[in-house]
């Protein structure tokens, strides 16, 4: 009896990611620090704002990765036309 060996391997890998992905712990931004209640928590004397998210800064610059992305998907076309023609060859 022939076992098929690399799809048991791809599912061991897959459900070992999901394990692993299980544990990693989700950003909520919430109010009040130490406050475990859900998204519904309004800030205290302001009950029409409803829920806030974490401030971040004043305009974060977002040059680098759009340079970075539109290099990668530049490599990826390459390769894909690099591909292609090679198989039509």
């Amino acid at each position: 009896m022939v076992i098929a060996r690399r799809p048991l391997l791809t599912a061991t890998a897959a459900a070992t990611l999901l394990a692993a992905l299980w544990f990693v712990p989700s950003a909520n931004a919430t109010d009040e620090p130490g406050s475990r209640s859900g998204p519904a928590t309004t800030v205290a004397g302001d009950t029409a704002a409803g829920p806030r998210l974490a401030d971040t800064g004043t305009g974060i610059d977002t040059t680098p990765y759009l340079i970075g992305g539109m290099t990668f998907l530049g490599i990826g076309a390459a390769f894909v036309t690099h591909s292609a023609r090679r198989a039509d060859a």
